[in-house]
């Protein structure tokens, strides 16, 4: 497309002719001149040779040191630091992370405990009285940033509230009052029935 707009008639301006066939003046006049000097258009960076890239051995040093015993649990960055303490340079640590990800080790390299399954933990209630939970939420003032604690206890099996409280401060030895004034009240030994925090 390029040579169809340099070989346009004289009188065709060379604006009507890239934008005829969707050029951009600029490239057009680029690749020009390097056809004119005999050079090869401008390739990507990617695939030129950079000046400060490190070679062969260098990347392989720098890839013995990161699968060293010493360093071999360790991020890139506290790799590059604690060889910059031993007076080290091997590279910076943005070329660690690229050779690391080059061999597919860009993640957490420490040893990973595989994922576990825990059951989660049930409270069953058959009956009345049997299973006990409590809480302590947060209720918003008009004024921001100001609460009142709202304290509950609820019968798990009925969800019948059995005891509450509002208070400005949140301290265990109010929930214990408030636990105690609930046992009393509704005769219930505490070793009788089970007492859950809710989280």
């Amino acid at each position: 497309m390029t040579t169809v707009a340099l070989q346009r008639p004289k009188s065709l301006p060379l604006s009507w002719a890239c934008q005829a066939l969707g050029l951009n003046r600029s490239t057009v006049y680029a690749r020009h001149k390097a056809t004119q000097s005999n050079q090869q258009p401008r390739t990507s960076r990617k695939h030129c040779r950079q000046p400060r890239a490190l070679s062969e051995r260098e990347r392989g040093d720098v890839r013995m040191t990161l699968y060293s015993e010493e360093f071999r649990d360790q991020p890139p960055f506290e790799v590059f630091s604690a060889l910059l303490e031993q007076g080290r340079y091997l590279c910076s640590t943005s070329t660690m992370y690229r050779l690391l990800r080059a061999n597919g080790s860009q993640g957490d390299r420490r040893k990973q405990r595989p994922a576990q399954s825990h059951a989660i933990p049930r409270l069953v209630a058959t009956r009345p009285n049997e299973v006990w939970s409590w809480d302590i939420t947060k209720l918003p003032l008009q004024k921001r940033g100001v609460y009142l604690s709202a304290y509950v206890v609820i019968d798990l099996f009925s969800r019948f509230i059995l005891a509450w409280m509002i208070s400005r401060k949140e301290n265990s030895a109010l929930a214990q009052q408030l636990m105690d004034e609930a046992l009393s009240r509704y005769q219930v030994a505490s070793g009788q029935l089970t007492i859950h925090h809710h989280p």
